[in-house]
């Protein structure tokens, strides 16, 4: 719930609401989100997916290994910027653990439950980052079905899990030994299989475009705001906007309203009374502090969404 700090104004005329966004602007500030194809690189997908549309600029969400398939959100334009938020997330995943041996269910039910909740992990081999042990979250996870020593299951976790790296720990744990054989990305943030789209479709979306109808390429189309969709949020007035845009903290007699939740160092997304997004940062205050306080800073910002000039200055350099 988001808490008021000061009265709603009727704003000052300026922005766009998110969904009023002509086309010409989604391909300019959007996201698409790709059902990825097993094979080809998420950077591949990427770049055909921003060849289709024509835009020299795109940037995917989350990297799946080339085998991997589903949810990849592609970010066009000045979208880019915004991509980093799906890292504050969580992610969904459909898989298949192939285990080395013969295990008892009830052993396998007691595994399944000691990896949910905060685990240890060390990235695999083929990652791309550093490999050093770090901990990361398992909100659920879930055994739907085993088949043999194949067992299918379902996962909801931290962004930046490795769900191969959980299913050669939980091997481990069973001690028999166990690798995934097959895996499907179902959700990232707030986006999912439901939003995909195959390269196919949005190639033939685009062309349907170039006659004229729109209507397809549109519904693939989504503002970045999705992106920040899972992160609480500060609203703030139009005249705190161009500052933010020119790097400045989010001062507190610039904030309308504050999501109830927000505690200091927690991450947020800093928007417009319009649902536009401005930036991504992290508290200074708590949410209640906020509301309290006349002075101070209430936010840091740390990634700016928005491009300078959207909203007018109310604000002058010091010289």
């Amino acid at each position: 719930m988001m808490l008021t700090k000061s009265k709603r104004a009727s704003g000052t005329g300026q922005g766009k609401r998110p969904e009023d966004r002509s086309l010409a602007e989604l391909l300019q500030d959007g996201v698409v989100v790709i059902d990825k194809p097993s094979g080809p690189t998420s950077h591949q997908v990427t770049s055909w997916a921003a060849d289709i549309m024509g835009v020299s600029k795109a940037a995917h969400g989350g990297t799946l290994d080339p085998r991997v398939t589903g949810v990849l959100p592609v970010g066009v334009g000045n979208a880019v910027r915004a991509m980093d938020a799906l890292h504050y997330g969580t992610k969904a995943y459909v898989g298949v653990m192939r285990m080395h041996g013969n295990v008892d269910p009830k052993r396998l039910m007691e595994v399944f439950s000691e990896f949910t909740g905060e685990i240890f992990q060390t990235p695999p081999m083929r990652s791309a980052v550093k490999r050093e042990m770090r901990t990361r979250r398992v909100e659920a996870l879930r055994l739907l079905e085993v088949s043999g020593r194949d067992v299918l299951f379902d996962v909801e976790c931290e962004a930046g899990t490795y769900i191969r790296s959980l299913c050669v720990d939980m091997g481990d744990a069973l001690a028999t030994g166990a690798h995934l054989q097959d895996l499907r990305r179902t959700r990232a943030g707030a986006l999912t299989e439901a939003d995909a789209v195959s390269l196919h479709d949005l190639k033939d979306a685009f062309e349907e475009h170039k006659t004229g109808n729109d209507q397809l390429l549109r519904s693939m189309l989504r503002p970045k705001e999705v992106l920040v969709a899972q992160i609480p949020k500060v609203e703030v007035k139009d005249s705190a906007v161009d500052a933010i845009c020119h790097g400045a903290s989010l001062a507190v007699p610039g904030v309308v309203a504050i999501d109830e939740q927000i505690r200091k160092g927690d991450p947020v997304a800093v928007m417009t009374m319009s649902g536009e997004g401005v930036g991504l940062g992290t508290a200074m205050m708590d949410a209640q502090e906020v509301l309290k306080r006349s002075d101070g800073f209430a936010v840091e910002v740390s990634r700016v969404l928005m491009q300078r000039g959207t909203y007018k200055a109310a604000w002058k350099s010091a010289t």
